[in-house]
């Protein structure tokens, strides 16, 4: 007796109905789906773009009105907000912190995480409650105790002060994010690691660093962002205009030349044109690390 390897015509049926239902499901959601996706393009880079225009305007178009377009496209606004806002030195400072932020937070975190995720460590449990709790806490409550610690130290005022700030700041949610990852990295690498001589260092630079390079990619960009664009801590504990970063190079812009706007225009788009630029290139990789680590929803 031999069994017929065609597939019944009611199966069939049921079959071409299911999937012409999935495809008109999607068809019905595709018109809604590109409305609400168009009105946050629009919601995100409306403010962007009408920064931009009023940049490229004269003080005169601007009082005029600041919503319209520029009938002259004034280029040069950008060069000399970049020469009297000293927005070079602001964006080498802040290269300086956001480099220095990331290496140090991307260290804690990762040597942090690797032992709650991988080494048996007692009140992990807890020291991870603890870690939840420290960044739910408002930065502002440490600005005292911080300022006083920091003036005795001789970190005040100084680039490396900031950057163990920011580290601090910003090393409870990228271990987090980093342990998620690790959990997810197949202990059989480290077994057989394990059975060829590996050390536990061996194991965290050759087994699961590697793996786990898309978390780092993330919490990479997430600390940089982040350092690049706060503003409290760098005010309190940056005095010299030396050393200041752009934000507060801006600032400082801003409140010389308050009548001045289109330069005022003109140094917020340098401000935020690098950070723009480098997450319109790393945009799937962040969204896949996020995706990856579990934080993404389901």
């Amino acid at each position: 007796m031999t069994v017929s390897a065609e597939p019944r015509p009611r199966a069939v049926a049921k079959t071409r109905s299911r999937a012409q239902t999935g495809r008109g499901a999607r068809r019905s959601a595709g018109p809604f789906t590109y409305v609400v996706l168009t009105m946050l393009a629009i919601f995100a880079l409306g403010p962007i773009v009408l920064f931009l225009f009023n940049a490229l305007k004269t003080t005169n178009e601007y009082a005029t009105s600041a919503l319209s377009l520029p009938t002259t496209w004034q280029w040069g606004n950008f060069l000399e907000a970049w020469q009297t806002a000293n927005m070079g030195a602001g964006l080498a400072n802040s290269l300086i912190i956001v480099v220095g932020t990331v290496v140090l937070t991307c260290f804690v975190a990762g040597c942090a995480a690797y032992a709650l995720a991988r080494l048996e460590i007692h009140g992990a449990n807890g020291f991870i409650s603890y870690v939840l709790i420290v960044s739910s806490l408002p930065g502002q409550m440490f600005l005292v105790p911080l300022f006083a610690t920091w003036t005795k130290l001789g970190l005040y005022d100084t680039q490396l002060g900031l950057i163990i700030i920011y580290c601090g700041l910003f090393s409870p949610f990228a271990t987090l994010l980093l342990r998620s990852f690790m959990i997810g990295i197949p202990k059989e690498f480290e077994e057989a690691a394990r059975v060829d001589g590996a050390n536990e260092l061996q194991l965290l630079f050759r087994i699961v660093l590697p793996n786990a390079w898309p978390g780092f990619l993330t919490i990479a960009l997430t600390t940089g962002l982040s350092a690049y664009n706060e503003f409290l801590f760098a005010v309190t504990f940056i005095q010299n205009p030396q050393r200041q970063p752009v934000s507060l190079a801006f600032f400082t812009f801003q409140q010389g030349f308050t009548q001045n706007y289109n330069l005022i225009s003109a140094a917020g788009v340098i401000m935020i044109l690098p950070m723009l630029v480098l997450f319109l290139l790393l945009q799937r990789r962040f969204i896949d690390g996020i995706a990856a680590s579990g934080l993404g929803g389901s």
